[in-house]
Order: structure tokens, then C-alpha cells, then sequence
């Protein structure tokens, strides 16, 4: 039996049932892994008040670390006893084990504690889709990041630096922007103290930015479209202060015949060999120091409420983990 955190109805944090579920034994292509942390991200708040809906009553969380316990037919990557991480569908990571698809299970290198492993996958399969699978990147250009002082930011933040990019930076406070620019971010804007718009514009020259990587959604959208340069690429990829409205495509030739794309993770990781080799590249950046996984919050698997509170309140900082 593994303690496990379910909802039974879209909502609130109060929402979180702690039951005990049997875990069973691995099928055909599946693992059975015991955790030893698990990673809380965005989505998990999307899916638990309903703005992507999942079949009720559900185990929730999409991140975890720990190690693999059983092994089914037909997996070659993964054996009994090697230390995994993942960011995977179906939804089920907060709880002590479970059994699950083994395709999107990944080796955790030596060197990575479980705790970073939990925090890293999601997050940093983000960014590295971000920075090398959306649009062309290279040394010398310039990216706008929103909340950039978030768990996802962070990584960002220094995934830029170490591969020459200017990356300019929001946050909502001077503290959490001073963060972001100790992680290596070349600017940030403190959007409550005036026109980030304007102050981007006047930190390009006027020109704007190559790309903007916004996961903010709502509130940031239009602001983001006018800081692009022409035939600059917006990438929206979350919706942190709620879903973009529609809006007219043909703004897109009128404001410089700007391009925009909305992915997701889970398509890039849908091919076992493609989120493998990720989770490797990730990996080898994390060993080699340049990127380094900020943990700034832990809770307790039975305190998943209060975690989620401070997370959907904008109070928390860098990456935050359930202990197992």
C-alpha cells in the first residue's frame, strides 16, 4: 500500500484526499518505483481546479524521483535498483510508489540527489525544449523570460548564460528579480514598478527581443507581443495568471510579422528516444555545474495542501519537492 494524494473534484487546495493504494506489479512496458521526492509544478494547479480536466477521482502530480522496484516485460533502459526521475503523463507522483509507463522514466545520474532529480525533470525538460527544440537559438540573442525568479525561471535563467544568450527577465518584486539576476539573468524588470514594455524596449536599443518565453499567460500576453522585434517568436507555454483570450491573427503581420507557438512538454517527451536523450542533455548540464537546481520550498507529502496553497499564491521561490 502507498500513501497517495487524490482529488475527487476540481478546486481548491481542500480538494486533497490522503489514501492508501495498492501499488501491484509492473505490466508489459511499466516500472513500479518507490519515491523518494516528488516535484510540484503549474500544471498540477491546472489540473486540480478543473482548467485541464482529468477523469475524477485521480491521483495527481506529474515529477518524481526515487528508485525502480520492479521491472516489467520488454524494458531494457531501467533495472531493479537503479536510481529514476521522470516528467510523464498520466498524472499519479504524489504518492510513496506507484506503477507507471516506464517509456518516460529516465536514469538519474550519480551526482544528482533524489531531491534534484524530483525538482529537475519537469522544469528542466521545460527549458531544454525551450532553448533547443521551439525555434533557432544561438549565442548573442536575446530572450525575454516571465517569472523568472519561478522554479522553471531559474533554470532558464541559467541555461542562458551558460550558452551566451541575453535573457531579460520579469518578476513581481525586487527581491525575486535580484534572484533571477544571481542565477544568471542579464536584466530583470520588476513589472509592479512601471512599463516593463517600455523598459524592455529601452534595454534593446529599441529594438525588441528575438523571443519571448511567456508562461504567464493572461496578463502578460499582449505586453509580450509588443516587445518582440520583427519576425520575432512568441513561445506561450503556461497560464499562470489564466488562459490567453482569442485574439486576431492578422495582429501578428501588423505588428512586424511576429510568429507564435503554444507546446507542450508531454508532445516532445511522447517519443521514448527523444525525451531520453533530454533528460540526458539535462542531466550532463547539471553535472557540469551550469545549471543548478534551486529547492526553495519542502513539504511533507501530507502537507500537499499548504504546498499548493503558496504555489498557486506566487509565494514560493525556485523549484518546490514533496518528501517521501
Amino acid at each position: 500500500m502507498a500513501l497517495t494524494a487524490i482529488i475527487e473534484a476540481h478546486g481548491g487546495p481542500d480538494q486533497f484526499k490522503l489514501v492508501d493504494l495498492e501499488v501491484g506489479e509492473p505490466g508489459k512496458g511499466e516500472v513500479r518505483i518507490a519515491h523518494k521526492a516528488v516535484g510540484l509544478n503549474f500544471i498540477d494547479v491546472y489540473q486540480r481546479t478543473g482548467l485541464y480536466p482529468m477523469q475524477l477521482p485521480h491521483a495527481m502530480g506529474m515529477e518524481a524521483a526515487g528508485v525502480i522496484e520492479a521491472v516489467g516485460e520488454g524494458v531494457t533502459h531501467l533495472k531493479v535498483g537503479d536510481r529514476a526521475a521522470y516528467a510523464a503523463n498520466p498524472p499519479g507522483a504524489y504518492t510513496e510508489a506507484r506503477v507507471m509507463p516506464a517509456a518516460q522514466v529516465c536514469p538519474l545520474p550519480e551526482g544528482i540527489s533524489f531531491e534534484e532529480g524530483a525538482a529537475m525533470m519537469l522544469k528542466g525538460l521545460t527549458v531544454e525544449y525551450l532553448f533547443h527544440r521551439t525555434t533557432p537559438l544561438k549565442a548573442g540573442d536575446t530572450v525575454l523570460f516571465h517569472a523568472a525568479a519561478g522554479g522553471v525561471g531559474l533554470l532558464a535563467c541559467q541555461w542562458a548564460r551558460s550558452e551566451g544568450i541575453t535573457l531579460i527577465g520579469t518578476a513581481g518584486t525586487d527581491d525575486k528579480c535580484q534572484l533571477a539576476l544571481e542565477h544568471g539573468a542579464t536584466h530583470c524588470i520588476n513589472y509592479r514598478s512601471g512599463d516593463w514594455v517600455a523598459q524592455v524596449r529601452e534595454l534593446t536599443g529599441g529594438a525588441g527581443v528575438d523571443v519571448v518565453m511567456d508562461a504567464v499567460g493572461k496578463d502578460t500576453f499582449d505586453g509580450s507581443l509588443k516587445s518582440l522585434k520583427p519576425l520575432g517568436m512568441m513561445i506561450s507555454f503556461g497560464n499562470a495568471s489564466g488562459p490567453v483570450p482569442p485574439f486576431e491573427i492578422g495582429l501578428l503581420g501588423k505588428m512586424g510579422s511576429l510568429k507564435i507557438t503554444r507546446p507542450t512538454l508531454f508532445t516532445h517527451i511522447a517519443d521514448h528516444a527523444t525525451c531520453q536523450a533530454m533528460a540526458q542533455h539535462l542531466g550532463e548540464k547539471v553535472l557540469s555545474g551550469d545549471v543548478k537546481i534551486n529547492i526553495g520550498q519542502r513539504f511533507a507529502l501530507k502537507d500537499v495542501a499548504a504546498a499548493h496553497t503558496a504555489l498557486e499564491a506566487r509565494q514560493t521561490t525556485g523549484s518546490t519537492v514533496l518528501e517521501i
